[in-house]
């Protein structure tokens, strides 16, 4: 049963961004907060990025400045690896519920991580767009954006440009050089349509992955933590390597295997092949 009305289903494909409030229970708001303080509290023994995933890389990651007296862990990749509360809203909180209602009925967990801006910070996300990092054979794909803080239009909210995802994949290759972000000039095209998504804590902005965005700075004196889970449809297949590959990338959260891949306009049939060695099985197991 749908759990978002239609006019919120509508508005989703038409600007490629909704946002949602209670999109988790009380109780589970208040887990992710307690564990992330628990990982704030951690940091203070570390004076580098530390901690290890699948692909070698740092688990947790520290802002510039970081120190024991005041400890600024501002990303931790891969949280529902480690942590049972992260691991239940991934899977089985009213968010996954609303990605079910726009791209399911079956989902596949693509990657997940927090991201967290202290007071002050000066991060800023360049516009992008998702999917040229992650380009999948069809484009049934959601980030979850989780307000574990009130996220407000001063503490570093998301920036998008509604109705993006409809337009063009824009490159992010400049001059020969990789920069991760979208030409100067094509923002500034869609400078006067950038809106930015706010909302109390427990609210879920879904996006997108083809929606153009971005993050502002926080200029607040309040941290702004979000935990971001990235769902794809299940007849979706990824086309190149997952940049925050964990044990549960391609894991089926909701609904059945089809055995189908879907590109774009047409279905093929997946050859059926030993559980241990097919593609999801491999996916499954990192």
């Amino acid at each position: 049963m749908a759990t978002l009305t239609q006019d919120q289903m509508d508005q989703f494909w038409r600007d490629g961004v909704l946002t949602v409030a209670d999109a988790i229970t009380p109780e589970e708001l208040s887990a992710l907060r307690e564990t992330f303080n628990g990982w704030v509290q951690d940091s203070r023994a570390h004076s580098d990025d530390y901690g290890e995933t699948l692909d070698g890389r740092a688990r947790f990651d520290l802002e510039p400045g970081h120190s024991a007296d005041r400890p600024a862990l501002r990303r931790i990749q891969s949280p529902e690896e480690i942590s049972e509360a992260y691991a239940t809203v991934m899977r089985g909180s009213r968010m996954v519920e609303y990605v079910a209602d726009l791209i399911g009925p079956s989902l596949r967990f693509h990657h997940g991580k927090v991201n967290s801006k202290l007071p002050g910070a000066a991060t800023k996300v360049k516009f992008h767009q998702d999917f040229t990092f992650q380009p999948m054979s069809n484009d049934d794909m959601i980030t979850a954006l989780l307000f574990v803080d009130d996220v407000t239009l001063e503490n570093g909210p998301l920036e998008v440009v509604p109705g993006s995802h409809k337009g063009p994949l824009y490159s992010l290759w400049h001059n020969g050089i990789f920069t991760g972000a979208v030409a100067d000039e094509v923002v500034e095209a869609h400078e006067n349509a950038i809106v930015k998504c706010t909302g109390p804590a427990g609210s879920v902005c879904l996006m997108h992955a083809s929606l153009l965005h971005g993050s502002a700075p926080n200029l607040s004196d309040t941290s702004r933590t979000l935990y971001i889970a990235t769902y794809y449809a299940e007849d979706s297949v990824e086309l190149s390597p997952n940049a925050l590959p964990s044990t549960l990338t391609g894991a089926l959260i909701r609904g059945e295997e089809s055995g189908r891949v879907r590109c774009s306009a047409y279905e093929m049939e997946i050859p059926e092949v030993p559980k241990e060695t097919s593609f999801f099985a491999q996916q499954a197991a990192g």
